[in-house]
């Protein structure tokens, strides 16, 4: 199996929630590697018998670090549905010099959202506690988070790079730097701010959408209101101990909204 091109492959309700190209090698040493994740690809498996991870192809990847003492220590994990740079230590050295990196927040990180409407200022920052919504109300999905003054410090810094115009519609191509890393929290705060993320079954339109979504898959209905089948959510730089890595957005991002060059 090639460092350039991995296979790919993930069980979903359609070919077109298959990932649309393979992991993609940013950049590789002794220590660790960084790929650029496609989306629709799972990080880890979540039963027994779930292939296609992103685990699986690392485990492939690096089978001979593997066969000699190393291990696929994934530091940041994506989303299914989220796109780009993923840190993978290389051996449990490694492993803990990023983890105890992440706890003091020495490891940067800013992911690229499409979002519905134009947000009120160039720039703002979102300083909102999150929690999961099931802790203090009634919740048809468990794991759907949500702002609550009971909830653990969130913090994360936006800035609209771009605004546009679709079919009608307005939208913004914004840069989120998270200063904590709480679950779904770039989603949650944007969605706290009046301008969820394109895509988001859980935290855009509706959350009946993630429920539809569950029970009959990608459908017409769906896509009328979500635009796209994803959520427009990419991982485009992340530092750590001194080196920068970039992604440039998704292509099926960039395609879908006539963003080339972002």
């Amino acid at each position: 199996m090639s460092r350039t091109d991995t296979a790919s492959g993930l069980n979903s309700k359609s070919d077109r929630l298959r990932p649309p190209y393979p992991p993609r090698v940013i950049a590789e040493t002794d220590d660790y590697i960084v790929v650029d994740k496609p989306p629709f690809m799972q990080v880890h498996p979540s039963k027994p018998g779930d292939t296609g991870t992103l685990w699986d192809e690392l485990r492939g990847l690096l089978a001979y670090e593997i066969a000699n003492g190393g291990q696929v220590s994934i530091i940041n994990r994506l989303d299914r549905e989220t796109s780009g740079l993923t840190l993978i230590a290389k051996h449990p050295t490694a492993a803990r010099d990023f983890h105890q990196r992440m706890e003091r927040r020495e490891v940067a990180k800013a992911y690229d959202a499409i979002v519905f409407g134009w947000p009120a200022q160039d720039a703002w920052t979102v300083d909102a506690p999150i929690l999961r919504q099931g802790e203090i109300a009634t919740s048809r999905v468990w794991v759907k988070q949500c702002v609550h003054p009971d909830g653990a410090a969130a913090r994360t810094e936006f800035t609209v790079r771009r605004r546009f115009e679709k079919d009608g519609a307005a939208f913004a191509l914004v840069r989120a730097k998270p200063e904590t890393g709480r679950m779904h929290q770039i989603r949650v705060h944007l969605a706290h701010s009046g301008n969820p993320i394109v895509g988001d079954k859980l935290y855009g339109v509706s959350e009946d959408c993630y429920l539809e979504f569950i029970e009959t898959g990608w459908s017409a209905a769906l896509e009328a209101r979500l635009v796209i089948s994803r959520q427009a959510l990419h991982s485009g730089l992340l530092c750590a101990a001194g080196t920068e890595w970039t992604s440039p957005l998704a292509p099926d991002l960039a395609a879908a909204f006539g963003l080339t060059g972002e």
